[in-house]
């Protein structure tokens, strides 16, 4: 059963390079059957249960220090050295592996070059700005943004989160290529746990992150750890919105730190000359947009699906927030949509709720409708617990006169 990695990539090297289907399944080891099946596929396939590992496993971080060394290096090589650290397998299985985890090696060095064609590449990586903003109710919270670039132009993009999670990546990087008017071939990323799986060897996408990238026919370059000069474009992008946009400034909230960076980006940062590209940034963006590709129609979708269960006095807690429900539902599982602004609360496919996001730490949402129908329930219940009927005692003149009209 084949992987996201694997539906992502046969659907970009077929809408973005415009392979033939032929060429495909010998470029990645597969039967054009398969190359077909992928394609029919317009979400990524469902998770299946991983094969039993091979003799290969306890090798594989040996095989990436020496690939990390030498890309290029030989199958041969590479088996006589892990002869000598008590490999028992063939040689078969440790080519095809190669031929699978080589190719990112050799593209992590290649792309560490200073000068790219136009859409040819992007980089993206976190922000960690020394700032906090209010969020409501006298609280705080840290800010990070996702800083996507363009080294060919210099153009960038950020959005702004509270946090860098998986599910805070997916929309942050949407909304980055979004701003920036398209998508490049090829994203260079580092190993952070909100974009690779922790501990992968080699070094893999979440299903949800290589799911998007697959959406958008967008190739995931990773790059190796500890490698900053490798990602020097956005790291000297980040170091410009510190040194350029930060200073001076206040901030009422998320959305208006958003805001004031995307009017400073069209009136500061693509009016600069910059000295590598050569030109204005503004001059080189609108070139290079011609260069990068549409994004599909419609968008992936990027919102947070969970499920939970409702406390007794009908609320549901989505991270560290709790949000009402109507009454009725305590003890129910519920499934719950958080997009960047929106918690959706639904039941068996029909939604039961709807609230503005909050940030604010221990925060209690509840909806004015739902405060009225809970203490409208509350009050019944509360009767009646309370009420003691009164029964009057019977008449028994009434059956002393019904037995003397009988006789």
């Amino acid at each position: 059963m084949y992987q996201v990695q694997d539906w992502a990539e046969v659907h970009r090297l077929f809408h973005r390079e415009r392979w033939a289907k032929a060429k495909i399944a010998d470029e990645l080891g597969m039967s054009r059957n398969t190359v077909v099946r992928l394609l029919e596929l317009s979400d990524p396939p469902q998770y299946q249960r991983v094969s039993r590992g091979s003799k290969l496993d306890p090798y594989r971080g040996s095989i990436a220090r020496m690939l990390g060394e030498d890309p290029k290096v030989p199958a041969t090589v590479i088996i006589r050295h892990l002869r000598r650290d008590g490999y028992g397998g063939g040689i078969t299985i440790l080519k095809d592996y190669l031929q699978g985890v080589r190719p990112l090696f050799v593209e992590a060095k290649s792309y560490q070059r200073t000068s790219y064609l136009p859409g040819e590449v992007g980089h993206t990586d976190w922000w960690e700005p020394p700032i906090q903003v209010p969020v409501g109710k006298g609280a705080r919270r840290q800010v990070f943004g996702l800083v996507t670039t363009l080294p060919h132009s210099a153009a960038h993009a950020c959005v702004f989160a509270f946090s860098k999670t998986m599910a805070d990546f997916l929309p942050a990087l949407t909304g980055t290529l979004q701003r920036l008017g398209g998508v490049p071939e090829a994203m260079v990323v580092d190993r952070d746990t909100s974009i690779v799986a922790p501990r992968s060897r080699p070094a893999r996408l979440h299903r949800e992150v290589a799911g998007l990238f697959g959406a958008l026919r967008l190739r995931p370059i990773i790059l190796k750890p500890r490698k900053p000069e490798s990602k020097g474009q956005v790291e000297r992008t980040v170091g410009y919105l510190e040194t350029s946009f930060l200073p001076l400034r206040s901030f009422t909230g998320i959305e208006d730190m958003q805001t004031q960076h995307d009017d400073w980006v069209t009136e500061v940062a693509f009016q600069r000359h910059h000295r590598r590209v050569g030109h204005k940034v503004a001059d080189a963006w609108r070139v290079e947009q011609g260069f990068l590709a549409a994004f599909p129609d419609p968008l992936p979708d990027v919102d947070r699906r969970v499920e939970v269960r409702v406390t007794k006095d009908g609320f549901c807690r989505v991270g560290d927030v709790d949000y009402s429900v109507p009454p009725g539902f305590s003890g129910r599982r519920l499934q719950i949509r958080v997009s960047t602004g929106e918690v959706m609360v639904s039941s068996e496919g029909s939604e039961i709720a709807r609230h503005r996001r909050s940030f604010v730490p221990a925060d209690v949402v509840l909806d004015p409708a739902h405060a009225r129908q809970l203490r409208l329930a509350r009050d019944a219940h509360r009767r009646l617990q309370d009420a003691d009927p009164q029964i009057p005692a019977p008449d028994l003149a009434r059956y002393d006169a019904l037995v003397e009209a009988a006789r």
